[in-house]
């Protein structure tokens, strides 16, 4: 696992165990850019994640399903997986 998706699944892990770390990270989705304020409350919290890098979470699996089809994948997908999002699914 590359060093992003293992800070956030540290991260999910101790928001599990912490209500109010958990509700920090709930609340960014009220924010004006919910990503940045995402990243900060990470990196307050110990997890140094930058919006950077989940954008790149989510085009680095998406480019390795398209490597992963016989041939390559000449159609690649509209949208990226997006790591925020998943975080925040995973929150609830």
């Amino acid at each position: 696992m590359d060093r992003t998706g293992y800070q956030l699944q540290k991260l999910l892990d101790r928001a599990y165990h912490d209500e109010f770390l958990r509700q920090r990270l709930l609340s960014t989705r009220q924010q004006p850019d919910p990503m940045a304020a995402f990243c900060q409350v990470a990196c307050e919290a110990g997890y140094p994640i930058t919006v950077g890098e989940l954008f790149s979470v989510g085009q680095e699996y998406s480019d390795n399903q398209c490597k992963s089809t016989n041939g390559g994948n000449p159609n690649p997908y509209d949208g990226l997986d997006d790591a925020y999002e998943n975080f925040m699914v995973s929150l609830l």
